[in-house]
């Protein structure tokens, strides 16, 4: 690289703090109340807690658990999965509120309390319990306990579907209403709810939704750990009918991977002790288990198309985003040195980047004037290029995104129907948010959601970009012109400038906010286990 490209590479790197990115860790947050006061005299509360983090003063909803009807102590089952940085300082507040059976809205809802704290206050504690205070600040007598665990190196995922037979009945005019818990055993004896299914109204041979936790969460990695699981009967006053349980391992759930049930019986022990001819309580079975291999075990292929088009202005003119200055970055070269050093982190070919950037619909090509091998490497080669070729370029319109999203969908295409299915493309377009193909663009975005491909797309500047915003799926799903939906959600929008004088913390989270579930979606839904990097080698080129 050259003096002068690595230079302003620096200062765009120094200017956004990237040198001196704080350490991540993945952290594991699991919340339980205890105390609700009741605020209606008939019934118990139904307690909900939402998560939320500060970002530019103002707090944002994270996640909330599920609702626990007639509760005053709730354990919830929902488990947040949050970044851990350890040189910011991450601030979290918890609000419970109490929602009525007949709707599940905050809105309507009432706010019972409320608790602020850091995560590192959390992450170095363990577990941190805090009363919740009321409207003004007031001490309550409900309490919160927030419990957090690290993630260990194993990002694997588990679905399991559960359903049983012939479970006694506990109620006398119906049949009883089950659910399921199950339980982790820690080496200290105590136990961690994983997982609450759904309660199944009336019905002794309850079939319960698939759902899916952390391989870390289930088992802390160890297959041979035990497992407690227990079925009661609902209650809608809180209190609810003790069923049976039975222990379990992950390594006895693993026999339902190939097709085959596996079944415990349901034990209650009073009724082993005290009646001579009992057997049992019910029958659980595990009717699948379907492991889910994280993100990393598939090469992230990254892809970056900058937006050359007139729109962005005269690169000579000190108004232009791509303005060019011999020791300053512009606003393109922020973006580009920032998200990109953040993509380039899970990039598994060396950290090499492909680079084009967009003219016209026909006029698409490699940022380093080299068709043959378009590589850059990594993102201080992407820098390089884009300072090279920017004198000599001549700005046109119109600015036209389809182009590029197909054409690294060809390549994802092709990717799709190879017998190791293993390269996931991940294309970074940066563009001041004027595009005038918004119909194509969206046809191809449909189109490429059937593909293992994901869409970052990073505004820079000031323009609206209301039409950006409509591609991220987040408010609705996408549909082509023609009504057709996307398959799956693949585009995440960053708009940079709320980023730019924020931490690479901040904008780290938001730009990978989506793509690790995006990978493990298409791979689930394709029913394909990727292999290993180590047991593949890529030898094929990007589609022309």
């Amino acid at each position: 690289m050259s003096d002068d490209s690595l230079n302003i590479y620096e200062s765009a790197a120094t200017t956004l703090g990237l040198f001196n990115s704080p350490c991540l860790a993945k952290v594991e947050l699991r919340v339980t109340c205890k105390g609700i006061s009741d605020r209606d005299a008939l019934s118990k509360p139904d307690p909900c807690v939402l998560i939320k983090m500060q970002s530019h003063g103002q707090w944002l909803e994270v996640d909330r658990t599920e609702v626990i009807r007639s509760s005053i102590s709730p354990t919830f089952s929902k488990v947040f999965t949050l970044d851990f940085y350890f040189e910011e300082v991450q601030r979290l507040r918890y609000e419970l509120y109490d929602i009525s059976s007949s709707h599940n809205g905050i809105k309507e809802a009432d706010f019972l309390g409320a608790m602020e704290c850091t995560l590192g206050q959390i992450v170095s504690q363990r577990k941190l319990s805090r009363p919740l205070l009321k409207q003004g600040n007031t001490v309550g007598k409900s309490f919160i306990m927030v419990t957090a665990e690290e993630l260990t190196g194993n990002d694997d995922y588990v679905e399991l579907s559960f359903s049983a037979r012939k479970l006694d009945d506990k109620d006398f005019f119906s049949k009883s209403d089950p659910f399921l818990e199950i339980f982790r055993i820690n080496d200290d004896s105590s136990l961690q709810l994983v997982h609450r299914t759904e309660t199944v109204m009336n019905n002794l041979n309850p079939v319960w939704k698939t759902f899916k936790t952390s391989l870390n969460s289930l088992c802390s990695g160890d297959h041979d750990r035990p497992l407690k699981c227990t079925v009661w009967d609902w209650d809608s006053n809180g209190k609810h009918d003790f069923i049976g349980e039975f222990q379990a391992t992950f390594k006895e759930m693993r026999g339902a991977m190939d097709g085959r049930q596996v079944q415990w019986e349901c034990i209650n022990p009073k009724y082993k002790i005290k009646k001579k001819n009992y057997k049992n309580s019910g029958i659980v079975i595990l009717n699948q288990c379907k492991v889910i291999h994280s993100v990393f075990d598939c090469h992230l292929f990254s892809q970056v198309a900058i937006d050359f088009t007139a729109s962005n202005g005269d690169p000579h003119n000190s108004c232009s985003l791509h303005y060019i200055h011999p020791y300053q970055p512009n606003e393109y070269l922020k973006a580009l040195v920032a998200v990109g050093e953040i993509c380039q982190d899970y990039d598994s070919m060396m950290k090499r980047q492909l680079c084009f950037l967009f003219l016209q619909v026909s006029h698409d090509f490699a940022v380093n004037f080299n068709e043959e091998n378009p590589e850059c490497a990594g993102i201080q080669g992407v820098v390089e290029a884009y300072q090279n070729c920017l004198p000599k370029l001549q700005l046109y319109g119109p600015t036209n995104i389809a182009p590029i999203i197909q054409k690294v969908a060809r390549s994802a295409s092709q990717e799709m129907h190879t017998k190791e299915a293993m390269q996931y493309f991940i294309l970074l377009i940066l563009t001041d948010g004027v595009i005038t193909d918004m119909a194509d663009t969206r046809e191809a975005i449909v189109q490429a959601s059937h593909l293992p491909m994901s869409i970052i797309i990073v505004g820079v500047g000031s323009a609206d970009f209301s039409d950006m915003q409509m591609l991220d799926g987040d408010d609705g799903i996408l549909r082509s012109p023609k009504g057709e939906p996307c398959l799956r959600d693949i585009v995440q929008f960053v708009p940079f400038r709320n980023f730019k004088h924020g931490s690479p913390a901040e904008l780290a989270k938001t730009v990978l906010a989506e793509v690790p579930n995006q990978v493990v979606d298409y791979y689930n839904n394709k029913g394909i286990k990727p292999k290993v990097p180590s047991e593949f080698e890529s030898s094929r080129t990007f589609a022309p």
